[in-house]
């Protein structure tokens, strides 16, 4: 249906690479937004106000303009450092982890967010009914907070991951050779831009499309009470 010209490899090259970046930067930002929001309930003032500061400088700050900084002014302090310990050559940043850090910051503030209406939608009985049982604090969170919290936060981290592996593609401005890269270099070779990005297209809609499947079957697999529900009406309609 396309004519790729020969291109077709190093497409699927891209987006493997794309693949990578989006697991490592989902990975690290889902840490970065249970940090959060444990900062910003833990009624430590100071961790309170880094938590509120970290938000609203990364959400109020364009996308694009994030990778920018971090490239760049990676690339500027690693130079810095270099410098201080007496290595004389230049030292490249990473495009790969310098796409992770910033997707990583992006994600990890619209991720605090979610988190934190998580917690704070559950019932402020669970945190006093664990202490009276004996449970510790990290027993609290780990066996009654957490496994609330994701059923409720599932549904907005979907849609963050969903927004995160769009966001990918801004890396290809700081020359990380992924989807988007090879993409513009295709279609400048052959000057066939519809072809290619129509083909990216089609390639980051098979992706997300994948990753709505997925995070269905998490919110399925995290709401027992809907599985058992789903299975009782198919044992009375086998019964009827």
């Amino acid at each position: 249906m396309f004519d790729l010209q020969g291109y077709g490899p190093i497409l699927l090259k891209g987006t493997w690479l794309t693949i990578q970046l989006g697991i490592v930067s989902l990975f690290f930002g889902l840490m970065l937004g249970i940090l959060g929001a444990t900062a910003k309930l833990s009624g430590i003032w100071i961790l309170q106000r880094v938590a509120d500061i970290y938000t609203t400088v990364v959400r109020g700050v364009p996308e694009l303009l994030m990778v920018f900084f971090i490239y760049f002014g990676g690339d500027a302090l690693l130079q810095i450092i270099v410098s201080q310990i007496g290595h004389t050559g230049h030292a490249d940043m990473s495009r790969f982890w310098a796409g992770v850090a910033a997707l990583s910051l992006m994600f990890g503030a619209y991720a605090t967010e979610v988190f934190r209406m998580a917690i704070d939608d559950i019932p402020k009985g669970q945190w006093e009914a664990a202490h009276s049982l004996g449970m510790r604090p990290i027993q609290t969170i780990t066996r009654i907070i957490l496994p609330q919290m994701w059923l409720v936060a599932l549904p907005g981290i979907g849609n963050l991951t969903l927004v995160l592996l769009k966001d990918t593609a801004l890396v290809s401005l700081i020359g990380l050779q992924d989807l988007m890269y090879y993409a513009g270099h295709a279609s400048q070779s052959t000057q066939k831009p519809f072809t290619f990005y129509i083909v990216a297209a089609l390639i980051y809609l098979a992706l997300t499309t994948v990753i709505t499947l997925l995070m269905m079957h998490f919110e399925w697999r995290a709401n027992p009470a809907t599985r058992y529900a789903k299975a009782l009406i198919k044992t009375k309609g086998g019964n009827a």
